[in-house]
């Protein structure tokens, strides 16, 4: 590429280090960029800038935070006995989007997969224990994704949580709402046909 794209090349490659970036979308969000007021583009880059700066982990859950405590767990409304165990942020912030959820949150930070040498040490289980230890907690929520390391870390938790008379919990897994038999993994109709309840 010659010498007067170089601003656009090196654009279009920090861009593509975002997940679901690749070269081509990068290439034209590079461009689409170098066609903006320059104002637009600055307020862009101050609003990444100044987010990732003030983005911090919730001291309690883990959670993005901005203060020690995010708003989840701020709110007395939330103190209900609840504790919904989650693998990151991403997690919690899906959960909140059904508005149906009134509990507080554990984000792991992970999950247990031997094969990339993540153990038990490397995610925020002990943190989880140490609350059920100081926190007034009915129920524990796993709901880890339903693939190998989530169910993995799933399995664990709840092991730990079986001598700590805590209820302990597993999200249902299944044929989504809409979804066609005819076209189900089989792992998934498994579940579904296991997590079967009464009509």
């Amino acid at each position: 590429m010659s010498s007067q794209f170089e601003p656009i090349a090196a654009m279009a490659m920090e861009l593509a280090k975002l997940p679901g970036i690749g070269p081509k979308t990068a290439q034209r969000l590079a461009y689409h960029l170098a066609s903006q007021p320059q104002e637009n583009v600055r307020a862009l880059s101050v609003a990444l800038w100044e987010g990732r700066k003030a983005i911090r982990f919730c001291e309690t859950c883990g959670n993005y935070s901005t203060g020690d405590a995010c708003p989840i767990c701020a709110d007395p409304t939330r103190h209900n006995g609840q504790i919904c165990v989650v693998r990151d942020p991403r997690d919690v912030a899906a959960l909140e989007r059904m508005h149906e959820y009134h509990g507080l949150y554990h984000v792991l930070h992970g999950t247990l997969s031997p094969m990339e040498g993540v153990g038990p040490d490397d995610i925020h289980i002990r943190e989880l224990l140490a609350r059920l230890g100081t926190e007034e907690v009915n129920e524990v929520i796993l709901a880890t994704n339903p693939d190998v390391e989530g169910e993995a870390t799933a399995t664990y938790i709840a092991r730990l949580l079986k001598p700590m008379n805590v209820k302990c919990t597993r999200i249902a897994h299944g044929v989504p709402v809409g979804g066609d038999l005819e076209y189900t993994d089989e792992v998934t109709l498994y579940k579904a046909l296991e997590g079967r309840r009464d009509m």
